[in-house]
């Protein structure tokens, strides 16, 4: 369909146009003219009246705004780009590697200053080079190295800002392991500006910088390295330098893969773990999780809770260097001790306490359980009544959904106890904690328990929920 705008159609000449227009079906006419009573109508056109200047004013005026417009554009573009463009790959001689330079600034832009985002892939570096006004490097992602001739390779990573002195001689570039991007920035182009360039960096010079594998060699995922960052802040780990393959296996499964796939607290899994630790008599991993925990703001008191209800578990003995442990770092943290205390009974009502946790737990199998056991045994019953819940569980400064847990953890970890797993699984779920809920912890014991006592707990799990 064609629109067609007829000015001054009351002409003899806009006339002519106009019937011949009018012969096209699928013409929309448009006529404009000062004097529209000498026009005829049709189911195709459209008669409008008006002064003619005015509407040849209207339609420069919008002209000029659409030029004007159109060059705001043009000008908007030729103000702005973009530091994340590729641009070219470097010249071999002055480059080792694959190098991306994309200049930002150049000497016509008027600024006083060359400015370009130069990428490094692994192992590439610039060749030994000075600079007549001196460079300022923005490292924008990565990690890389940077020397100047007669001191030693430093290592340089996003965030930090290198200033290079004038004329000093130097080489920068990526990491062994990982790629490097940074903005250079060379000022006072006014003066003259040159770029000395000198010899090759060499490999074998290039190697000789041994940094911490935990800060090059780094192939650990984003998540994992932010997960782990978030437990233990700056932490640098002997064993990323002596089995860095084992720690990216390990570290990418347990703080990547295993931590994203459930949705716990952090708190809930720090104290899970914590359990667990006592449970294996994992000492060393429990010290890691006692500043874990305190970093994501689990409390002293929560702490030593899991401990002080892991002594019905696994006994005194077994505990008793955890508590050493655990008070060394609350002092190295600065937390006064004893701690407040948490008890709620009195040695004349422990038992009954206990004995009425015991069946709000497990129901009213607990009183047939204590009658049905021989009267040489009956002591036992007596001591889990009284001391297990009595003296432990009835504790504050952990709820009941939270002591099941640390019960179960240490329960799966310790090994030869499924009798036990399976009855505090049960517990678990009559204090409200759901077989997702007890999946979930489990999932998260299985970088520090293994797959054997996992997949038992798992089919502990199996077996009570399908039969409930």
């Amino acid at each position: 369909m064609k629109k067609v705008l007829v000015i001054g159609a009351s002409g003899s000449l806009a006339s002519v146009v106009t019937e011949e227009l009018k012969k096209q079906e699928e013409a929309v006419l448009t006529l404009f003219a000062r004097n529209i009573n000498r026009l005829s109508n049709s189911k195709n056109v459209h008669l409008v009246q008006g002064e003619i200047m005015k509407l040849i004013k209207l339609i420069i005026a919008f002209a000029f705004l659409l030029t004007y417009q159109v060059k705001a554009q043009e000008q908007k573009s030729n103000n702005m780009s973009s530091f994340k463009e590729k641009g070219e790959q470097a010249p071999s001689e002055h480059f080792t590697g694959t190098v991306w330079v994309n200049m930002n600034l150049g000497e016509d832009d008027g600024y006083n200053t060359i400015m370009g985002t130069v990428a490094f892939e692994p192992k590439a570096r610039t060749y030994w080079h000075s600079h007549d006004n001196g460079q300022i490097l923005m490292i924008i992602s990565g990690i890389g190295y940077y020397q100047e001739e007669g001191k030693p390779i430093q290592k340089i990573q996003e965030g930090d800002i290198v200033k290079i002195g004038k004329k000093v001689n130097h080489w920068h570039g990526a990491s062994h392991y990982q790629s490097m991007s940074h903005i250079a920035m060379i000022p006072e182009i006014n003066k003259g500006e040159r770029t000395i360039w000198g010899n090759k960096v060499t490999d074998e010079a290039y190697n000789t910088y041994e940094v911490k594998v935990a800060e090059v060699e780094n192939y650990l995922t984003p998540k994992a390295i932010a997960n782990h960052e978030k437990f233990w802040p700056n932490y640098e780990s002997s064993a990323r330098e002596t089995d860095p393959e084992l720690i990216e296996i390990f570290d990418n499964w347990a703080f990547d893969e295993v931590y994203s796939h459930s949705n716990l607290d952090d708190k809930t899994r720090t104290l899970s773990i914590l359990a667990s630790n006592v449970g294996s008599q994992a000492l060393s991993e429990y010290k890691m999780f006692v500043n874990a925990a305190l970093n994501v703001g689990v409390t002293p008191i929560e702490i030593k809770e899991v401990l002080y209800q892991s002594v019905a578990y696994v006994g005194v003995a077994k505990v008793v260097d955890f508590i050493y442990a655990t008070n060394e770092i609350f002092k190295q943290h600065h937390i006064s001790l004893p701690l407040e205390g948490q008890a709620t009974t009195m040695p004349n009502n422990r038992k009954a306490k206990g004995l009425e946790l015991m069946k709000a737990t497990f129901g009213d199998r607990i009183e047939e359980i204590r009658k049905n056991a021989p009267d040489d045994l009956k002591h036992i019953q007596e001591y889990l009544a009284g001391n297990c819940f009595g003296d432990y569980y009835t504790r504050t400064g952990l709820d009941m959904q939270m002591r099941e847990l640390i019960t179960y953890s240490i329960l799966v970890s310790m090994g030869g106890t499924e009798s036990q797993v399976r009855g505090h699984i049960q517990g678990n779920l009559n204090v409200g904690n759901d077989r997702q809920k007890l999946i979930d912890v489990t999932t998260q014991l299985l970088p520090y328990i293994g797959y054997p006592r996992t997949l038992n707990a798992l089919n502990a799990i199996n077996e009570i929920t399908l039969k409930n």
